[in-house]
């Protein structure tokens, strides 16, 4: 997955600009303790940070 990927996952599901704040705000364990924008800048896959994302928001299986 690229991060263009995503990042269009995250405004699918939380809308542009919520997407935005949502990611430099909410801290998930499963990436060490960071935000989505701390873990890309930390070089996490973006597969990894969308898993753990996905279990954050308790998104559908379909959307895995």
């Amino acid at each position: 997955m690229r991060e263009a990927e995503l990042w269009a996952r995250l405004t699918q599901h939380l809308g542009r600009v919520h997407a935005l704040v949502w990611a430099e705000s909410q801290v998930i364990s499963e990436l060490g303790s960071r935000t989505v924008r701390e873990a890309l800048a930390a070089g996490v896959p973006c597969k990894e940070i969308w898993r753990a994302v996905w279990r954050n928001l308790e998104l559908p299986a379909s959307d895995f």
